[in-house]
C-alpha cells in the first residue's frame, strides 16, 4: 500500500499514513475551505488499510486548532478506526497531543475519548 502524505499548509494539517509501520499522523491546523474534499482521500486510505492492517495501529494527533467541519471529519476517522479495533484486526491506540495551556484542545481530545471505544493517551507537549 502506498504511503499517504499530505503537506502542511496554513489551512490544512500535515498528514502521513504508512501502512508498513501502522502509523497515522496529523500535525498542524485543520481549517480547510472544504473539509469533505480534504478528508476524503484519508477516509479512502483508511478503508483500504482496514482490509489488511498491521497488528498495531498508532494514531498521533497533534493539532493546534480545528474547525467544526474538521471535527466531524475527525470523528468519522475515529469511527473507522474504532471498527478496525473492535474487529480485533488491529490494536488501535490514539495519542492526542495538546499544549500545556491549551484547555480547549485537551477537552476536545477527552470528548473524542468519551465517544470512541479506542484507547486514547493524552500527551502534554
Amino acid at each position: 500500500m502506498e504511503i499517504l502524505s499530505i503537506d502542511i499548509s496554513p489551512k490544512t494539517p500535515f498528514v502521513k499514513f504508512n501502512a508498513q509501520d501502522g502509523k497515522l499522523e496529523f500535525r498542524g491546523r485543520s481549517i480547510p475551505e472544504n473539509s469533505i474534499e480534504f478528508y476524503t482521500p484519508i477516509f479512502e486510505w483508511i478503508d483500504k488499510y482496514s482490509i489488511q492492517p498491521k497488528g498495531e495501529t498508532n494514531v498521533n494527533i497533534q493539532l493546534e486548532y480545528f474547525n467544526t467541519s474538521s471535527s466531524k471529519c475527525l470523528l468519522d476517522i475515529f469511527k473507522k478506526l474504532q471498527s478496525l479495533h473492535i474487529s480485533s484486526k488491529s490494536k488501535v491506540t490514539v495519542t492526542w497531543y495538546y499544549e500545556e495551556d491549551d484547555e480547549d484542545m485537551l477537552e476536545a481530545g477527552e470528548d473524542y475519548q468519551a465517544i470512541i471505544k479506542v484507547p486514547f493517551v493524552m500527551s502534554k507537549i
